[in-house]
């Protein structure tokens, strides 16, 4: 069973609700999108998947319809009573009254160490709560997220474009990502004004470089990326020199957005070299 635009919004109306702006709830009322995405997230029988912003539980059946063990979080506390009725029939979905930026992350995982995050993320957590989730939570090994497609642009972007920026040398450091797909704002109650991307995240067995320090890399990154559009010589002044440029080979000449991660990384570790502020 998936829910129906005509069925969600009966829910929504006879329990006196309607889509909270502020959470931003966008509910996704078409069953074949949420099989879509519970397909192409891979999981299947056994595996271990947290959901994010699970709302009325349309996505949420899609993914116990796997056999996955789900984990459904919702802040909505009058949406809860909505959501645990509608995945009562799954002894596979467990629903938690949480918000996602402030999780027990340990405790609501527990022993696992190999978790599939797969949610349609409320549009006014999904950029702080991706990269929060690579930053802090190596037992999520897989995120598979739908988000607004210019947040997924940023997400998977590479260096030279106009989507590159912090949150893309972030993901590009901890994992690989890609657009898996673009969903119309038809399929959401209510309707969006914009299209949105699904974004497959998968997590390095390894980062990019064991010895750095990943606050000292992206606290770099943040100050390179807020003034963009100058120099990186303007841009990093006070925290990299002409020594420490040439040291990565980097041209001070450059802008932000023109450094791979590799070059972050080389420009991170001229810096502060291994073993020292660590």
């Amino acid at each position: 069973m998936t829910l129906t635009r005509a069925h969600a919004s009966d829910q929504l109306r006879d329990a006196g609700l309607s889509p909270r702006r502020a959470l931003g709830q966008n509910f996704v009322v078409d069953a074949n999108t949420v099989r879509r995405i519970a397909k192409l997230s891979g999981v299947g029988p056994g595996d271990h998947v947290i959901e994010i912003g699970a709302g009325l539980g349309s996505l949420t059946l899609a993914l116990a319809e796997t056999g996955a063990n789900v984990v459904a979080v919702e802040v909505d506390a009058s949406l809860v009573p909505l959501l645990t009725q509608n995945v009562a029939p799954h002894d596979n979905v467990r629903v938690v009254h949480a918000d996602a930026m402030n999780l027990d992350w340990k405790s609501l995982l527990g022993e696992h160490t190999n978790w599939h995050l797969v949610a349609n993320l409320p549009y006014n957590v999904a950029t702080p709560l991706v990269a929060d989730v690579l930053d802090m939570v190596p037992a999520v090994k897989h995120v598979f997220v739908m988000v607004q497609k210019e947040v997924g642009d940023r997400l998977v972007a590479s260096a030279n474009s106009d989507a590159y920026g912090a949150l893309s040398v972030k993901i590009a450091f901890w994992a690989r990502g890609s657009i898996a797909g673009i969903v119309p704002p038809t399929v959401f109650l209510p309707r969006p004004k914009v299209d949105s991307a699904l974004v497959d995240i998968v997590r390095r067995d390894e980062s990019l470089d064991s010895t750095i320090d990943p606050m000292q890399l992206f606290a770099l990154v943040r100050q390179g990326f807020a003034k963009r559009r100058k120099m990186l010589r303007g841009a990093l002044a006070g925290t990299v020199d002409t020594t420490h440029f040439e040291a990565a080979g980097i041209e001070p000449t450059a802008r932000a957005e023109n450094l791979s991660v590799h070059d972050w990384i080389r420009l991170c570790n001229a810096v502060h070299p291994t073993g020292t502020g660590r």
